[in-house]
């Protein structure tokens, strides 16, 4: 099962929205019906966030009818401001058209031949990047598991949120092949439900066993010592080791720290945004009043009732055990680690230009 793809000139991806009565795949040559199974959330999970939106500017620009340059250039970027504008949280969205915009720019005066060929090799190279850090993630990941544990995880961070194996599900995984899992304890997540929805059904499908507890309920496992470590996935990650992810998060690893339980974030470099230095800076998207009012369409609140719906919040740095990427394990202090990640871009950088 792979969340999102390139298949003949067209963007396939599952309707995440449908699971998991329904499997459906939806295939579309049309970016705007990328950008709008974005926002739907038929599309979900910062990696595959990025990776879709780059195959989304691949077909602006395969179905462009513009052969002047700057009339290219021009319906390039239409693109990209539409997309940027899909979802605000989530930094590996705008770091994958950053990085189109950047491969556009080098061939954009060569006509649209050669922008269609130079935009498709960059968004692929964006999704082979975060196969393999999902695979080394899950290594990386699984050496700090003890053998006979619990798991406790929130939202979804499997191959539906990623092109890969996932990020906090992908060491969840690689640990259970290594006979180190007992049990995964899944969060419902509240107010879509990934984890009831999404999670335990990817877990079920690799034959992992998982139990659904309501959010509310992880506070008693922790009090019962029924869970051994905390692993969750990240949307943004601040320069300071701060981390927005999924609306409950937070309030985990407060109990994670009160209970002396390992909380460990798994997420690819993409996720780290250097330029945003704590969390406070990071941009909290707030959702549709309907999506807490209603469950799978049905209302389950007074009409007119106010509502406060953030998608995510912030884990402050100092909760946080440790941050689990593709390039190996990140400790406190995270201003120091994450300079170092920072450093190995940068040489990376230099080293494509």
């Amino acid at each position: 099962m792979t969340s999102v793809e390139w298949i003949g000139g067209r963007v396939r991806f599952i309707d995440q929205t449908r699971l998991p009565a329904d499997e459906v795949y939806v295939e579309t040559s049309d970016y705007h019906v990328v950008g709008e199974a974005i926002k739907k959330l038929q599309i979900r999970g910062a990696p595959a966030i990025g990776v879709a939106a780059a195959f989304a500017v691949v077909l602006a620009v395969n179905n462009s009818g513009n052969t002047d340059p700057e009339e290219l250039r021009n319906e390039f970027h239409t693109a990209i401001k539409y997309l940027s504008q899909t979802r605000p949280t989530a930094v590996n969205l705008f770091a994958a058209l950053h990085r189109m915009e950047r491969a556009f720019e080098r061939v954009s005066a060569d006509g649209v031949v050669a922008a269609r060929s130079r935009l498709l090799q960059e968004a692929k190279a964006i999704e082979k990047e975060d196969v393999d850090a999902c695979r080394k993630i899950g290594e990386y990941g699984a050496t700090l598991i003890e053998p006979g544990s619990s798991i406790l995880t929130h939202c979804n961070t499997g191959a539906l949120a990623t092109a890969g194996a996932g990020t906090a599900l992908s060491i969840i995984a690689t640990a259970a092949k290594q006979n180190k899992i007992v049990r995964v304890f899944v969060d419902e997540t509240r107010p879509l439900l990934q984890g009831a929805r999404l999670t335990t059904w990817e877990l079920m499908k690799q034959g992992i066993d998982c139990i659904l507890v309501t959010d509310s309920t992880a506070g008693f496992l922790m009090q019962q010592r029924q869970v051994n470590a905390i692993i969750v996935g990240a949307d943004r990650i601040a320069a300071n080791g701060d981390v927005a992810n999924k609306i409950g998060t937070f309030p985990l690893a407060v109990l994670a720290e009160k209970h002396t339980i390992p909380f460990y974030v798994a997420a690819p470099t993409s996720t780290i945004d250097i330029g945003t230095p704590t969390g406070k800076e990071i941009p909290i998207e707030e959702r549709d009043a309907n999506e807490v009012t209603h469950i799978a369409g049905v209302q389950i609140a007074p009409d007119g009732v106010k509502v406060f719906a953030p998608a995510f919040d912030v884990t402050p740095n100092e909760l946080i055990t440790a941050i689990i990427t593709e390039t190996g394990i990140l400790k406190p202090p995270y201003q120091e680690s994450i300079g170092e990640v920072k450093n190995l871009r940068v040489q990376a950088s230099e080293h494509t230009s």
